[in-house]
């Protein structure tokens, strides 16, 4: 079938996205807002953008034209930390997908740990195996949007924190251990399952 943009329902396109763009790694993006309350929300759009110098990205839909509070807070303070997600945490970060008020600290809410990060504001999480303490350096508002859209946010990482225990020699990440989990659609998620190697010609 071919699915036209302009005469596709939005809520077609986005079970279309979700289901064929996939595996996605997953952002669980700590913020801070301006009264010190911590949140942290789960983001799938999400992948890194650059090595030299390290960069992120990340996307936030604005469903009924309305920011998330992870959102709100990086606009404000151009802070956030990315922790990675892991099979021994991913129900506690699907706790914190739900929409809660933004009085609500999803720390607590989770029962994950908050700890200091070393440049910024917003805390990390301290079960996450991997934490990325980031700065925003762009945003953009997709345009043209029906219900909201979604702001891309750029971060360039200033320092990283990478667990002893998933580190092998040479600074390889030792999968087996790492165990991290991606984003299917609906409900569905993913672990790594079989591994193949394809040398580059």
């Amino acid at each position: 079938m071919q699915f036209d943009i302009q005469s596709t329902d939005s809520s077609v396109l986005y079970k279309l996205l979700t289901g064929t763009v996939i595996p996605r790694p997953i952002a669980w993006v700590a913020t801070i807002d301006g009264n010190g309350i911590d949140n942290l929300a789960p983001f799938s759009f999400f992948n890194v953008v650059s090595e030299d110098p390290p960069h992120i990205m990340f996307s936030t839909v604005r469903t009924g034209n309305k920011n998330k509070d992870t959102l709100n807070n990086i606009l404000a303070n151009h802070q956030f930390v990315v922790n990675l997600v892991t099979e021994d945490v991913v129900t506690q970060m699907n706790t914190t997908s739900q929409s809660v008020a933004a009085d609500v600290n999803e720390f607590e809410l989770a029962q994950v740990t908050p700890i200091d990060s070393i440049y910024i504001k917003p805390k990390r999480v301290k079960e996450s195996l991997v934490q990325f303490e980031c700065e925003m350096v762009h945003h953009y508002f997709i345009e043209k949007h029906q219900n909201g859209g979604a702001c891309i946010i750029i971060g360039k990482i200033i320092t990283m924190h990478i667990d002893d225990s998933i580190l092998l020699e040479n600074h390889k990440i030792d999968l087996e251990k790492y165990k991290p989990v991606a984003r299917l659609a609906g409900s569905n998620y993913s672990t790594l399952g079989e591994i193949f190697q394809i040398k580059r010609q």
